[in-house]
């Protein structure tokens, strides 16, 4: 028996060791992941493109550390993290304007993607809101549109919450998100063209 609690107690200490690095990192790519997000909407997204190399080779390296314990790699501890750099690096792919990463791409379990997936949705909304106050109503429909898909894509998975968990929940914001952004669209849109089409009558009645 001495024999047998040592051998665990060998196992434990070494998965102790494991979680401990495994919360360190997963700080760290929680950091790095909104970096890039905030490098983004302040408009530099070189930047954000190189931390977003750093914050995958952190994802990496959280992988390494877990691999030898699925029930860290598949806790909430991991996910959490991993649905942060997700979300972070499909917001910089639409910053780039190329096409959404996958899970395999982007080498992540399915339910931390999703997670990250339906997170985007708010992230995209705030792209969106930056780009009209700049004037670029043509990119803030272009953001419209990738939310849009977004949302009606994670709302054919009909799975229970212990499958896809949290995912139903940030399917529901999306929809209230979506309902929102397009109505601030239309409305300040067409402001913009009322007030474009005011300001040509006025210019033909001084032409007079």
């Amino acid at each position: 028996m001495e024999e047998v609690l040592e051998a665990i107690d060998r196992f434990l200490a070494i998965r102790d060791n494991a979680r401990e690095e495994a919360i360190r990192i997963s700080r760290d790519i929680v950091r790095l992941s909104k970096q890039v997000i905030t490098l983004i909407h302040g408009g530099d997204v070189g930047r954000a493109s190189t931390v977003a190399m750093e914050l995958e080779s952190k994802v990496r390296l959280l992988e390494e550390r877990v691999s030898s314990f699925p029930d860290l790699y598949y806790s909430g501890l991991t996910y959490n993290a991993l649905s942060e750099y997700v979300e972070a690096s499909l917001l910089l792919d639409v910053a780039l304007g190329r096409d959404l990463r996958g899970f395999e791409e982007l080498r992540v379990p399915p339910v931390p993607y999703l997670q990250g997936l339906g997170d985007l949705v708010g992230e995209l909304r705030r792209l969106a809101l930056e780009k009209v106050r700049s004037g670029d109503f043509s990119e803030a429909w272009r953001l419209y549109r990738v939310m849009e898909s977004i949302y009606v894509n994670l709302s054919k998975l009909e799975y229970p919450e212990s499958l896809i968990p949290g995912v139903r929940h940030k399917v529901d914001v999306a929809r209230r998100l979506l309902d929102e952004t397009l109505a601030l669209l239309v409305d300040l849109e067409s402001r913009r063209a009322l007030a474009e089409s005011i300001a040509s009558q006025r210019a033909r009645q001084l032409e007079f």
